[in-house]
């Protein structure tokens, strides 16, 4: 949402004072420098990244538009899941939990916001799995470390993409611009008013390339990123309800842990927490 905003108030800054210097929007509605511009950045992201990583960068992109879905109520349901889990441990033993971890839509388990995270939801039964074989609680961390590790390093390749392709379009914007200049020499025979349309229309190129890679391009990879790092941060609030259960710790005491690991903008307050899990046992 606030990219959108965002976009607004560039465009209405932008185009306003352009406005209020008196010049006029329609020399700015230049296709052809559009055409060259935006055909080449893409060509170039095509051609220096793998489909998947073409795909996720676009889908992270387009992503941006929307609220983030790691928040503070998904971080309540979080925390509440690991407290239902907690407390099945214990009364049952570590292998109730198999059932749980084979079929977890169907269990009271875990929230909605939770299970609509795929790739989460495979990080925590796929080392509840672990857990349930009696692995080693330090072999248990080291595993999770890398998975979190090679998760954060994959998901920065699409934002990488997508910040390579903000950095290369002042120079596409150059690009379009010098082929503006080439056809305004060789138009050097017309009269002056045309001839200053032309000139008009290469500048336009400049203006258009960095404005999409300051403007545009380069706020979606810096949301693209905190986007990233707050689902690091979801991953590591999850390792620590993993390894307290695997570790026997009470459901009070692994909430509280994995609480104090999420970051202060989305951490659910202690009385608050302390409210929801007596509303969710009641």
């Amino acid at each position: 949402m606030f990219v959108i905003i965002g976009y607004l108030i560039i465009l209405g800054c932008v185009l306003g004072g352009f406005l209020l210097a008196g010049g006029h929007l329609g020399v700015l509605m230049q296709p052809v420098e559009v055409l060259i511009i935006g055909g080449s950045a893409f060509g170039a992201f095509l051609a220096g990244n793998s489909m998947h990583t073409v795909k996720a960068a676009l889908a992270g992109g387009t992503a941006t538009m929307k609220a983030n879905k790691f928040n503070k109520d998904f971080y309540v349901q979080l925390l509440l899941s690991f407290n239902a889990l907690s407390q099945k441990a214990r009364r049952e033993g570590l292998l109730a939990l198999e059932a749980v971890i084979e079929n977890p839509e169907s269990s009271a388990v875990f929230g909605e916001k939770v299970l609509a995270d795929h790739h989460l939801m495979d990080f925590i039964c796929d080392n509840l799995r672990l857990i349930t074989t009696g692995v080693d609680v330090n072999q248990l961390e080291d595993l999770m470390d890398q998975a979190i590790e090679v998760h954060h390093e994959e998901g920065h390749a699409p934002i990488k993409a997508v910040q390579n392709v903000g950095d290369g379009m002042p120079a596409f914007g150059i690009v379009a611009a010098v082929m503006g200049v080439v056809h305004t020499m060789e138009s050097v025979g017309i009269p002056p008013a045309e001839l200053g349309k032309l000139i008009a229309a290469a500048l336009v190129g400049t203006f258009l390339g960095i404005l999409l890679a300051y403007g545009f391009v380069g706020p979606v990879a810096a949301v693209m990123q905190d986007r990233l790092d707050a689902e690091g941060n979801a991953y590591k609030c999850a390792q620590k309800g993993l390894l307290n259960c695997a570790k026997g710790t009470s459901p009070a005491m692994t909430v509280e842990f994995m609480r104090n690991v999420i970051v202060s903008e989305m951490r659910p307050g202690f009385i608050e927490m302390e409210e929801q899990m007596k509303a969710a046992k009641g």
